[in-house]
């Protein structure tokens, strides 16, 4: 169920369709409520985050973050993590999803409608009680107008095929998968699709924000950029994982869990790189940065200054750890824990 202002969002139809659930996606779009929301917080400064991965660096403590990357999400206590968050997001959408009874937060980086179902399920097997009827704030934050909404009146059969863009058939399957499950979902921020559009002189379209974080002791969301040090722990492995995992034997769908709620801890379960991937980054690390653009991003136009660069680095650890078992010895996590200052560093055998 999803609701606004305490209200429940209903389509004008009455038979439970697809073409139902653009209805209501319009109607979050053009809701007097979020869209007061959207120019908030598109008029918040963004807040760069930067943080050490290692004890060593300064003295002072830093505030513990956890940051998921696409693919992946995360639970986190406020009892452990101040915020929790997520960049880099063009025709992707983050969303947050927090319990209002026990303060939990969820927060997911999601990339296809394909993993929606299983992600949220995910996301509320650690936020939710079975034995009740939870009450959840939610923020979708992300994507961009790639497809236009306007064409509402498209035939089920069109909305269950293939359509134009990334973002549009992303947010319809976020919309449905919420309208449709049992739990109460409170829609504090809706800030995706044309609310998050510019242009550009030759009419090319951007999102405008790209990353956010949590506050996990109020749960306000704020616009958010993370550098290098703050992406972590364990950068390069992670963005391996999310092209790699495809090819995992062990893999069954919906998001990757890396960080565990109840002991603050990142734990990095082994992946499984093939040969095919191997090759894949030894063909690609040869292009132009101009074909690695457009052969990896779904958005070319759009991509942050270090996309490339993030890409090659992920090629250069394949081809140098050809074998995933070097990264992996006797197929045993790689553990990460709290150091003294807020930031992570390894727990070693």
């Amino acid at each position: 169920m999803i609701l606004v202002d305490g209200v429940p969002i209903l389509a004008e139809s009455d038979s439970s369709s697809p073409s139902q659930v653009v209805e209501i996606l319009a109607a979050l779009m053009d809701h007097p409520s979020l869209l007061s929301a959207s120019h908030l917080f598109k008029s918040t400064p963004e807040r760069g985050f930067s943080i050490s991965e290692e004890s060593g660096l300064g003295s002072s403590t830093q505030p513990k973050c956890v940051y998921v990357f696409q693919s992946e999400y995360a639970t986190v206590d406020p009892a452990f993590v101040d915020v929790a968050g997520t960049d880099e997001a063009t025709t992707c959408v983050g969303l947050v999803i927090r319990n209002r009874s026990n303060g939990k937060i969820s927060i997911a980086h999601l990339d296809s409608p394909a993993v929606v179902e299983m992600g949220l399920a995910q996301m509320l097997s650690q936020t939710s009680d079975p034995n009740l009827q939870d009450e959840m704030d939610v923020h979708l934050i992300g994507g961009f107008e790639d497809a236009s909404l306007k064409r509402t009146n498209r035939s089920d059969a069109e909305i269950h095929g293939k359509m134009d863009g990334y973002s549009l058939p992303l947010c319809i399957k976020l919309i449905e998968t919420l309208w449709r499950r049992r739990e109460k979902f409170h829609i504090q921020t809706f800030f995706v699709l044309g609310h998050n559009t510019r242009r550009d002189a030759d009419g090319h379209a951007y999102p405008i924000i790209t990353g956010f974080l949590v506050e996990t002791s109020n749960g306000s969301v704020l616009p958010a950029c993370f550098d290098r040090t703050s992406r972590c722990p364990d950068e390069v492995v992670r963005r391996i994982r999310i092209t790699a995992h495809s090819d995992d034997p062990t893999w069954t769908g919906g998001l990757l869990e890396t960080y565990h709620t109840q002991d603050d801890k990142f734990i990095i379960a082994p992946c499984y790189w093939s040969r095919r991937q191997l090759h894949i980054a030894s063909t690609l690390q040869h292009l132009s940065d101009s074909q690695l653009l457009l052969n990896c991003s779904t958005s070319p136009h759009a991509e942050g200054p270090d996309f490339v660069d993030n890409l090659r680095r992920q090629f250069d650890y394949i081809i140098k750890h050809p074998h995933w078992s070097e990264t992996f010895p006797k197929r045993q996590p790689r553990v990460f824990e709290r150091n003294g200052q807020g930031g992570w560093r390894r727990c070693r055998d």
